[in-house]
């Protein structure tokens, strides 16, 4: 076969190939091992009929490249998680994005309910909050510790139980999804209008610059986080009510694989959230300036994980 020809069979698999090595994280390895075996075969013809060409050359180097990725990609694969945590839950955000800003809005407008209705009804919030819970922080106010019931339990007893809570709360936000999101959005909806009406207790009582210095040492997490779960609900609920070009069970599949991931994401997280809670809320009056720090640097975490780093994703593999 002449040289011409035999590049003119193999050009468009030689593209394919190549293209195949730049996005080496998205190709199933199967497929690029494939590819392996048909560049040696190549490169064996070519150095057998062709020795001093430029396509004898070229099919040498990119084999070359082949070897290198497909051998590190081999050494990689052993760590799963690593990919896990590195790239498939940063896709699952970016793919999910929308459902997560609906979220957010859900939240934030019963923020504001919460704050309205307990300012033009007093009762509000001891029908929120419960008789006793009210009664409790406002003689913590009069004593000079608005936040103090932090300052209950034992250190690992309570980082514990709230690290469980917290991930009880973000499971149900994500499987009432199932109900055509309305379940999820009643989550989102009870959990926002407790979190403005809280708020406003302690604005009502003159002293939220403090309090808010202690509860968002670990409620910028932890809320956060309740939020993303909401968007992982979402998504799910979505995704039988607007299939698009899917079956709905299709959809459903494909939105539950991606929810989940960042769901599981998600659990760190509440870790950290529990273990702020539990040890450092605590310890709030001691210094104005640790409690900012700590807020600061928990928004910028989650801002950078869950709206940052997948952008920056998405731009560098093009996801749609």
């Amino acid at each position: 076969m002449r040289e011409a020809s035999f590049v003119e069979r193999n050009k468009e698999k030689w593209r394919s190939i190549e293209n195949n090595l730049l996005h080496i994280v998205e190709v199933d390895p199967d497929i690029l091992a494939s590819n392996y075996i048909e560049l040696t075969n190549d490169l064996a013809y070519a150095q057998t009929f062709y020795p001093e060409s430029k396509t004898k050359d070229y099919l040498n180097e990119l084999s070359i490249r082949a070897h290198q990725l497909i051998y590190k990609d081999q050494k990689s694969s052993s760590n799963k998680l690593a990919h896990f945590f590195t790239y498939e839950i940063f896709e699952s955000i970016w793919k999910i994005r929308k459902p997560l800003l609906y979220s957010l809005l859900i939240f934030v407008l019963a923020n504001i309910i919460g704050i309205i209705s307990a300012h033009y009804e007093d009762s509000f919030l001891k029908f929120i909050m419960g008789s006793s819970y009210v009664d409790m922080t406002v003689q913590n106010i009069k004593e000079g510790n608005p936040a103090g019931v932090y300052q209950q339990g034992s250190n690992w007893g309570g980082a514990l139980a709230i690290t469980i809570n917290n991930v009880r709360v973000a499971f149900f936000a994500f499987i009432y999804g199932i109900f055509f999101s309305l379940g999820t959005g009643f989550i989102l909806m009870s959990n926002g209008i407790m979190v403005g009406t809280f708020h406003y207790m302690f604005y009502k009582y003159g002293v939220l610059a403090e309090a808010m210095s202690a509860i968002w040492i670990h409620g910028a997490i932890e809320l956060s986080v309740i939020v993303i779960a909401g968007g992982c609900g979402i998504a799910m609920g979505n995704s039988i009510l607007f299939p698009k070009s899917y079956t709905r069970l299709e959809s459903f599949k494909r939105a539950v694989k991606h929810a989940a991931k960042v769901l599981i994401s998600t659990i760190p997280f509440f870790i950290i959230a529990g273990t702020l809670e539990g040890f450092v809320t605590r310890y709030y009056q001691v210094s104005i300036g640790m409690c900012l720090i700590i807020i600061f640097l928990s928004f910028l975490s989650i801002v950078y994980v869950y709206i940052v780093k997948p952008k920056q994703m998405a731009l560098k593999y093009a996801w749609s």
